[in-house]
């Protein structure tokens, strides 16, 4: 049993010190040492009860007109690693790590592991165990890295396919799939004694604007919600989670017609989350820093103690702590304080009394699990392959860099064909050299997984795409998110085979597919505007 004590009894805690407890500001894996410090200070003077870890200051989370390079530093989960033991010891009370790992580390550090995307699990059919071993594997490498308290998962409904900032977040559009499999990631993280947390209540699948940037709107009846939005939230909380992030969202039926957002609103995290669905455990708020609430509350502390006032135990990427510290000790009465401190003490206290032997200090290799994945994820969404690989045909890679294609060289091996890049050969080029082809198999890399700029796929690809589709035999494999083909003329596709990322191993799968080796068992969790 890993057993870190606490210097005070929770009892011997002045009101200052668990007020601060409720604070859990950003640290920035690739700070300036001067940075560091001034967070150091912070611990120590202030005695916070929790940190965040992001990238850097130019990471998307905290960069949000995306003004800024972010960096890319090969050594940054050695330093993540450091930094934590150099702020655990500036703490007089341990401090709780949390990271938004959604699929990984790698969601905020580079060479670290990458597991797939929830929308990529939603695909799979009855693999419970597969998204278990996800989970478990996560909670391994946060551990590894002094990480308590992953972030996630996301039980946001997708339910939008212009939604800017969920999408393949989530693991798709029904409620029953997505609450099966979040419980199923939740177990793997607790087998590893790792916290985990629902975001983003009450629901931010049904949005078109990004809470990083402004605040959604969400216009649906109370009824419509509890029908839907909130089935994984009180099916999983019936389940005794331990966390809950409270979203940035405007819902006039859950506020009595106020678009306040859900983060400050005491009907939705008081009425509603802890009184109507019986929820016991920790309120995280999402980021302050966030624009759709930072930018309304220009005073110092002012946001703060609103968020806490509201029902937040946890003021997540709060950026004015001593004000808000200040503001919260002269409005909260005592009931307040101590209800929050003791839910956050609790949580902690759960964190650093884990029995698990088999802790590691190494990451884990996420290879065979992910081959597992790929392989049981491939589907075919359109048509059959109507055994091409028996025929005469050309290749075209859709990319914007030039990386080599797995998916094509692994053909390769098996089969003669010649293939393309697009970003190493101008289009016309590829027109000219395929006017007298017939047959056609097509590999989509989208640069992005969110849907702003058509993926970032340039629109003359997009459409290059369709004119191919409309003029030749085409078998199209998409390594990315299925919501791509909204943009495309799948109608004219004589195949559609979604692969979902374009890692080294679901490429290989992929080919695997075509040379019908393997059957795609993969069933595409959300649904497309287009027609097939």
């Amino acid at each position: 049993m890993t057993i870190i004590p606490y210097p005070k009894a929770k009892k011997d805690l002045t009101r200052h010190e668990k007020i601060a407890q409720l604070f859990m500001p950003a640290a920035f894996i690739n700070d300036t040492e001067e940075e560091i410090q001034k967070l150091e200070q912070l611990i120590r003077e202030q005695h916070i009860g929790s940190l965040c870890f992001f990238h850097s200051r130019a990471s998307a989370a905290t960069n949000f007109e995306g003004q800024k390079n972010v960096e890319y530093k090969k050594d940054s989960f050695k330093t993540l690693k450091k930094l934590i033991q150099r702020y655990q010891k500036a703490a007089i009370h341990p401090l709780l790590i949390s990271i938004d790992a959604e699929w990984g580390l790698a969601m905020r550090i580079e060479n670290t592991p990458h597991y797939p995307y929830a929308i990529t699990l939603g695909a799979l059919q009855n693999q419970s165990d597969l998204i278990f071993e996800v989970g478990k594997q996560i909670a391994m490498d946060c551990r590894a890295a002094g990480i308590h308290w992953n972030l996630a998962p996301v039980v946001d409904i997708n339910n939008n396919p212009n939604n800017p900032v969920i999408g393949y977040r989530s693991f798709g559009e029904d409620k029953y799939q997505v609450t099966q499999k979040a419980m199923a990631f939740i177990q793997g993280s607790e087998s590893e004694g790792v916290l985990t947390c629902l975001k983003h209540f009450p629901g931010h699948g049904d949005t078109e604007v990004d809470s990083h940037l402004g605040l959604p709107l969400i216009t649906k009846s109370k009824a419509a919600l509890l029908e839907n939005e909130l089935f994984p939230f009180q099916q999983l909380i019936n389940k005794g989670v331990d966390s809950i992030m409270a979203g940035h969202l405007a819902i006039p039926a859950l506020a009595d017609g106020d678009e306040i957002p859900s983060s400050l609103s005491k009907k939705m995290l008081k009425d509603l989350l802890r009184d109507q669905m019986n929820f016991k455990g920790v309120v995280i708020s999402d980021a302050l820093n966030m624009h759709a609430v930072s930018k309304n509350y220009p005073m110092k502390g002012q946001l703060e103690w609103e968020a806490f006032n509201a029902g937040n135990d946890v003021l997540c990427f709060a950026e004015h702590i001593r004000e808000g510290i200040e503001a919260i000790n002269k409005n909260a009465s005592n009931e307040q304080i101590e209800a929050s401190f003791e839910r956050l003490w609790h949580l902690k206290e759960k964190a650093f009394r884990v029995e698990n032997p088999s802790l590691k200090t190494i990451l884990s290799d996420p290879d065979l699990v992910n081959k597992k994945i790929a392989t049981k994820s491939i589907t075919l969404y359109k048509g059959g392959l109507d055994h091409l690989k028996d025929k005469k045909f050309v290749g075209i890679q859709i990319s914007t860099t030039a990386t080599k294609s797995t998916f094509f060289e692994s053909l390769q091996k098996s089969i003669a064909f010649s293939y393309f890049n697009t970003a190493t050969t101008k289009l016309t080029k590829i027109q000219d050299e395929i006017i007298a082809e017939e047959n056609m198999l097509l590999a989509i890399y989208p640069p992005k997984a969110k849907p702003a700029n058509y993926f970032h796929i340039p629109k003359q690809e997009i459409d290059f795409i369709n004119k191919l589709l409309a003029s030749k035999k085409v078998i199209l494999y998409l390594f990315g998110n299925p919501y791509v083909l909204n943009h495309i003329e799948t109608r004219h596709a004589k195949a559609i085979v979604i692969a979902y990322q374009n890692f080294k191993v679901f490429q290989e799968v992929a080919s695997q597919h075509f040379l019908e080796k393997i059957a795609a068992k993969g069933k595409v969790p959300v649904s497309m505007t287009h027609e097939l």
